[in-house]
């Protein structure tokens, strides 16, 4: 029987493959180490190779491509419900893997390149680094708070209220003064940093055919513009731009039987830093006039009249979303009325 599809299931050390034929059926299932993984990939003739969209997915199908196997990442929630019940284990997942992989109706994660998942980790440490500054103001406030002082949210008066401290610097313990005098040198530094990248994605955006394309649309801007060519290398796995929509979770969840159809709010499933890149930069187009005529201004005016602005600004961003897989998969500049 000769091997033609693998189902792998990855960990930090310890791997487990499963091995069937073209009819499916089982020739082997085995645990291997991280030393023994490759030399028992280079050992079979070129195989279909299923891989569980996860940590460390990315380079392990980089590598396996460069043997020669035809590689594919399947979304965790995918393989699930081929996982046999009562089963839960390495080797049950990896069999599921291989059923999985093999199924005409699949989908499948597009594969990064060393560059992509670059592009992608300057923004998740720019994410992070712009949770700790918030977590870092928020902690500015509240301790000023317990002397009385307070202000309302917002980072330009936290930086206000860092700009007073020296006016009321007496009237507050050593000890708390101490405190805040560190909490101020974190957001220093923080700001500092998250400056550098930013600058940092300016010179990929100004540098990047995709990216510019992208920045013509309203609302997207360097940070969003290199954040979608990075994470969607192949729009053409997307067959639409409402199954790009959906696959962002900005599409309405569905509850429909008997021939009724009954939509509730936005799934939310997706990539969920892209989700909220498109809202913020919907938000803006809904702020102001001259943006909302590039887009589509009557429809957003009428929206506005019915529904709260939060609303409309998901509306927006679903239609943003159909827009940028248009321009991706055409190379075409946005075009409007």
């Amino acid at each position: 029987m000769k091997p033609t599809t693998v189902g792998l299931d990855l960990a930090k050390n310890v791997f487990h493959v499963h091995v069937a034929d073209a009819s499916g059926h089982t020739i082997d299932s085995k645990r291997l180490t991280r030393r023994e993984l490759l030399p028992f990939f280079e050992a079979l003739s070129p195989c279909l190779v299923g891989i569980e969209a996860c940590a460390t997915a990315h380079n392990w199908a980089r590598q396996l491509q460069g043997i020669g196997h035809d590689v594919r990442l399947i979304p965790p929630g995918y393989i699930k419900p081929y996982v046999r019940r009562g089963a839960k284990n390495d080797a049950s997942d990896a069999a599921a893997i291989c059923e999985a992989v093999t199924r005409p109706n699949m989908r499948f994660v597009a594969i990064k390149s060393r560059e992509d998942q670059a592009f992608l980790m300057l923004h998740r440490a720019r994410g992070l680094l712009v949770r700790q500054r918030t977590m870092a103001a928020c902690a500015f406030r509240a301790h000023l708070a317990e002397y009385g002082v307070i202000v309302a949210q917002g980072r330009h008066r936290v930086d206000a209220l860092v700009a007073k401290l020296d006016e009321i610097r007496g009237d507050l313990p050593e000890h708390a003064c101490f405190a805040l005098d560190m909490l101020i040198g974190q957001l220093d530094a923080l700001n500092h940093q998250i400056d550098s990248i930013d600058a940092r994605l300016g010179e990929i955006h100004k540098s990047n055919t995709i990216c510019r394309l992208l920045a013509t649309i309203p609302g997207i801007g360097p940070i969003t513009a290199t954040a979608f060519a990075a994470t969607i290398p192949d729009p053409s796995a997307f067959r639409s731009g409402r199954e790009f929509a959906a696959w962002l979770g900005l599409t309405p969840r569905q509850n429909s039987s008997g021939g009724k159809n009954r939509l509730g709010g936005i799934t939310k499933q997706g990539d969920r830093y892209l989700r909220h890149l498109l809202v913020l930069g919907a938000r803006t187009v809904v702020r102001y006039p001259k943006a909302r005529s590039r887009v589509d201004g009557p429809w957003i005016e009428a929206l506005l009249e019915r529904r709260r602005p939060m609303v409309v600004a998901v509306a927006v961003a679903n239609k943003l979303a159909r827009t940028i897989w248009a321009m991706l998969t055409t190379g075409e500049v946005l075009r409007t009325a």
